[in-house]
């Protein structure tokens, strides 16, 4: 459809991975199927190679800046790759309009969680201590990534959430080991698709590169931009374009037939 304005958008992907640490890897798929016209299992894959890179970039960033927990996203992060490994080859048997449907419930959760946390009072009242509810970790983390590996996003929007309330750690802590954790996350769902889809490489490397570009830009005004004001508008912006996904494709739910009007349901 419009490859040239896909490449724009990837600039928004990184820029909200940056600020945010979560959100921007839920626009990643429909940005390639509904703007740039790949079918959805397609479109799922190429997410979790551009997703992962870019997070790798921004964790760079935010390693440098003291923000990144090595140790807590290596725990986190193994399990999520195993879950991410299993939700991939599930998916195989998932149809494209059923990921897409699941994908849009998904941003809706997203956004009603940014909204109970755009407070931007999480920071100051919150002090990092010792971890809280250890055994919780491993389910929350294989649970991320199985939906990983189904919808094609990193789960930032949940796993900083989760360091937060699980590991007592942070916001901006929180942020970047998050980042860190979407790397592993990411690389171990798109390892299950190969094989399974072609990759168009070159697309995919450019896309990636101009998300990256957007991840530095990100990660820079981290401590400067008024989180809880972009939360809030990313929020509106994730609920307008999960309920027009799940508009598109909820029929599936219903046992009705994929919509035909674009590749974006297909298997």
């Amino acid at each position: 459809m419009h490859p040239e304005l896909g490449y724009a958008l990837a600039g928004l992907i990184g820029l909200s991975l940056g600020v945010l640490g979560g959100g921007g890897s839920t626009l990643t798929v429909p940005i390639l199927v509904y703007v740039v016209g790949y079918p959805a299992r397609q479109a799922v894959a190429m997410s979790l190679a551009i997703v992962g890179l870019t997070s790798l970039v921004g964790a760079i960033g935010h390693w440098r800046a003291g923000n990144v927990r090595i140790a807590v996203a290596i725990a986190f992060g193994v399990v999520a790759m195993a879950g991410s490994y299993v939700g991939a080859r599930m998916a195989a048997h998932v149809s494209g309009a059923a990921q897409l449907v699941l994908l849009s419930i998904l941003m809706i959760v997203a956004a009603v969680l940014m909204f109970r946390h755009a407070g931007g009072r999480r920071e100051s009242r919150h002090e990092a201590g010792a971890p809280r509810s250890l055994l919780l970790v491993p389910p929350v983390g294989f649970g991320v990534g199985v939906l990983t590996g189904l919808a094609g996003i990193g789960g930032g929007f949940m796993i900083v959430p989760a360091l937060v309330l699980l590991m007592n750690m942070r916001m901006r802590q929180a942020v970047g080991t998050a980042l860190l954790v979407i790397t592993f996350n990411a690389s171990a769902g798109f390892a299950g698709y190969l094989g399974h889809v072609v990759i168009p490489w070159g697309f995919l490397a450019g896309f990636t590169a101009v998300a990256m570009i957007g991840i530095i830009v990100g990660t820079r005004i981290h401590q400067r931009v008024p989180q809880a004001a972009l939360k809030r508008m990313f929020a509106v912006f994730l609920i307008l374009v999960g309920g027009y996904m799940f508009y598109r494709n909820h029929r599936v739910l219903l046992g009705g037939p994929a919509p035909t009007a674009a590749a974006a349901a297909s298997h």
